[in-house]
């Protein structure tokens, strides 16, 4: 057995997991375990900005920030973790400034901010430049900084290092992982004091995504069979502006800078569902929007696809602020934004589930909050809740720097007073068993096959605009795919960088990931921000207004419910 010891761990080296690791770093022997090079890690996708109200360019105020954040998340948001992003969100970016993060820039020398859908001013009247950026690169500089940081202070990184098991004692404390070392095929066990899931998302469950192909969901799917619970794991956002059959995102900064959606009749038609916020009103709406247009057949030349409008902006503005959204134009599609419409389509984008955790980032494993000792969570992979049932754009980054530095911060103080939780006494059984069965199995199904039809499947059946049926029938596929896998093999039997392997890893994860998905949505009957259902058009406050619940057990599936956390912001009906 290859054994490590550290106080702590953090799985995952986006956003999250390296600003937990910062706050650590040099107060504490602490490892960060990640399947890539750090600077692969996702975060460094995203684009258009990160939301703090600074104020820079006009008013604003952090309780304006955390009023949009509640009413875009249609009220399912708890409202004392909006409170502390909208509040924290300001220091946070400023630290973000004070670490080296080359921000676009005011005339005066300030942090430059720009619109973005769903961010207001005095609570609700019209659109707030609060997204600061660095062109359309923001989570690349991010991820940069951060990760040089992490060097600056000689965080331990274990990179390629494949997530197989994260172990807990008897008595429910959290106490390490067993990871696979890609490059060796050798199992390791990383004992500690408490762990952290920054894995990120889980958008490959979706055949047309923006995720990148780590984003498979192995952060939460482990801890799910290990019996900790996924919250509102239903509601899955679509970003409308998607490349064309190929998902790659184009930023909602194009829209911020004063982008517009039109249909096959050249109409501008964001404004008639949402006059005030048009093509700026929240992604879900605007997926829906979309989604509308095409099956009432406004689509382009009556396809499933409409245009994005950048050809009235200025040559010298795309250049400055838009580099990269309208060279991945060029690139995939062949077009020149500058004077060509740009063909989009919505693309499974971020999940507004997880693990549910509390503000400090510690997991918890029912509704009354009781916490699983020394097991953290944050970004992507957590559900705080501050996104409800749609996140707003920019929020995804401060949530990564806010509660990945309380959750590293409260970390540090729960390590120096913790004892060395015990082993499993056999702690890779589990993970050993699952590598040689995928390794000794002469044949079998294939994985690709598996995950194609998963793909599908989800895309066609639980995407925008759901209902029972469509559920039902994605259920009974899943269910297929899932029989299935237990009999799947791999090609490649070796042991260095087996990619065959991990990839047929993955595909059990998003399986998991999945099957939660289309349980939450069967479970709830409404329609609540990205979970919107035909048989069940209204929001149901008098018996949804809650998270969902679920946990896997030996009989399968089994769902309950969670308080949502209502502090100053009463429920209303969510118009723009």
């Amino acid at each position: 057995m290859s054994y490590h010891r550290f106080d702590a761990v953090i799985v995952g080296a986006g956003g999250a997991g390296l600003m937990a690791a910062i706050q650590m770093a040099g107060k504490a022997n602490i490892a960060v375990v990640s399947k890539l090079y750090p600077p692969r890690s996702h975060t460094g996708a995203a684009q258009g900005g990160i939301s703090a109200a600074l104020g820079n360019t006009e008013e604003d105020h952090w309780q304006w920030h955390m009023f949009d954040t509640v009413k875009g998340g249609d009220y399912l948001v708890d409202q004392d973790a909006a409170d502390v992003l909208s509040r924290e969100a300001i220091d946070a970016v400023l630290e973000l400034e004070h670490m080296g993060l080359p921000f676009n820039r005011t005339p005066e020398g300030r942090i430059d901010q720009r619109r973005f859908g769903g961010h207001t001013r005095n609570f609700g009247e019209g659109p707030v430049r609060r997204a600061c950026y660095a062109a359309d690169r923001t989570g690349h500089m991010i991820i940069q900084t951060l990760y040089q940081q992490g060097i600056k202070h000689n965080v331990n990184f274990l990179d390629e290092h494949h997530l197989l098991d994260v172990l807990f004692t008897d008595d429910g404390r959290c106490c390490g992982v067993v990871t696979l070392e890609m490059k060796t095929g050798e199992i390791h066990t990383i004992h500690a004091k408490a762990i952290m899931i920054a894995t990120g998302g889980f958008g490959r469950v979706y055949k047309i995504t923006s995720n990148a192909l780590a984003g498979t969901g192995d952060g939460i799917a482990i801890p799910f069979r290990r019996g900790v619970p996924l919250m509102d794991m239903e509601f899955y956002q679509f970003h409308p502006t998607g490349l064309y059959k190929l998902g790659i995102l184009l930023s909602e900064a194009a829209r911020g800078e004063g982008g517009i959606l039109r249909n096959g009749d050249g109409e501008a038609f964001a404004s008639r569902y949402a006059p005030t916020l048009g093509d700026l009103a929240p992604r879900d709406m605007v997926s829906r929007f979309i989604h509308q247009e095409v099956r009432e057949g406004r689509g382009i030349d009556g396809k499933d696809y409409v245009h994005l409008d950048l050809s009235h902006l200025s040559p010298e503005l795309i250049d400055e602020k838009l580099p990269d959204v309208t060279g991945f134009a060029r690139t995939y599609l062949g077009v020149e934004p500058k004077t060509d419409p740009v063909p989009i389509q919505p693309t499974a984008h971020y999940a507004m589930g997880g693990l549910p955790t509390d503000v400090e980032g510690r997991v918890i494993r029912d509704a009354k909050n009781t916490v699983i000792p020394g097991f953290y969570s944050a970004g992507e992979a957590a559900c705080v809740s501050v996104h409800g049932a749609n996140r707003l754009g920019t929020n995804s980054l401060v949530d990564l720097v806010v509660f990945g530095r309380r959750a590293g911060k409260h970390m540090l103080s729960f390590i120096e007073s913790a004892e060395l939780p015990p082993l499993p006494s056999d702690p890779e059984l589990v993970a050993r068993a699952q590598v040689n069965d995928l390794l000794t199995r002469p044949n079998g199904e294939r994985a690709a096959t598996l995950r194609q039809a998963m793909q599908e499947v989800m895309m066609d059946k639980v995407s925008v605009v759901r209902d029972a049926t469509s559920l039902n029938e994605a259920k009974a596929v899943i269910d297929g795919v899932r029989r299935a896998y237990h009999h799947v093999a791999i090609d490649d039997h070796g042991k260095t960088f087996n990619t065959d392997l991990t990839e047929a890893l993955e595909l059990g994860c998003m399986i998991d990931c999945a099957e939660a998905i289309i349980e939450g949505a069967l479970l709830r009957q409404e329609s609540r921000g990205a979970h919107y259902r035909e048989d069940f058009q209204a929001r149901d406050d008098v018996n949804w207004l809650a998270h969902s619940l679920v946990y896997r057990t030996s009989g399968g599936l089994e769902l309950g419910k969670k308080p949502v956390t209502i502090t100053i912001f009463e429920p209303k009906e969510r118009k723009y």
